[in-house]
């Protein structure tokens, strides 16, 4: 595995749920890409975007998934904006989530990577919910809605925003599946 040359001072941001579709921050370039041994899955309670602390919503965190991808967007920041940009996704991502370092890689033969901080939230954190059955999963997003609307609407672009990478994710494809009455 080799990794780019990245310029001293580089910082990316992978982004594997909202984030794709909705990154509310300057960069520089972004690149389809993915992590391995990980998959996404809808097994955190949000309390503060896609739900209230009375009816939280459901959103994605990764779970460790052997030999798996999971597909997103990787950032590149401005080094001069990092400070403030990390600041927002601290606060964006307050709900449970705390920040770790990873490959992210960009061509399917893993020959190339880049060093990338993404957003985790695991079993410690007071808003996992953890793993439910999909009926179960489904109704609670078609149920909740917070300050950053439906949770229905998170489901929806994140399903249409990796299609259009190319990306499959059969637990997010079978929640919206689901949602939609296709199941």
């Amino acid at each position: 595995m080799g990794a780019e040359a990245e310029p001293s001072g580089t910082t990316w941001v992978f982004g594997y749920g909202s984030l794709i579709w909705r990154p509310d921050f300057a960069f520089v370039e972004s690149r389809t890409g993915f992590i391995r041994d990980r998959a996404r899955r809808f097994w955190q309670a949000s309390t503060d975007h896609r739900g209230v602390p009375s009816r939280p919503g459901r959103v994605v965190t990764l779970v460790d998934d052997p030999g798996g991808r999971c597909f997103g967007t990787a950032y590149r920041l401005r080094d001069e904006e990092r400070s403030a940009i990390l600041a927002g996704l601290d606060h964006r991502e307050r709900g449970g989530f705390s920040r770790e370092r990873i490959p992210v890689f960009f061509d399917p033969a893993e020959s190339t990577s880049v060093s990338a901080l993404l957003y985790v939230a695991d079993e410690a954190n007071a808003n996992y919910l953890g793993p439910a059955p999909l009926e179960e999963i489904a109704r609670q997003i078609r149920a909740s809605h917070g300050p950053s609307g439906p949770n229905v609407e998170y489901l929806t672009r994140l399903a249409k925003a990796l299609r259009e990478m190319g990306a499959e994710d059969e637990h997010v494809f079978a929640l919206e599946a689901m949602l939609e009455g296709r199941e």
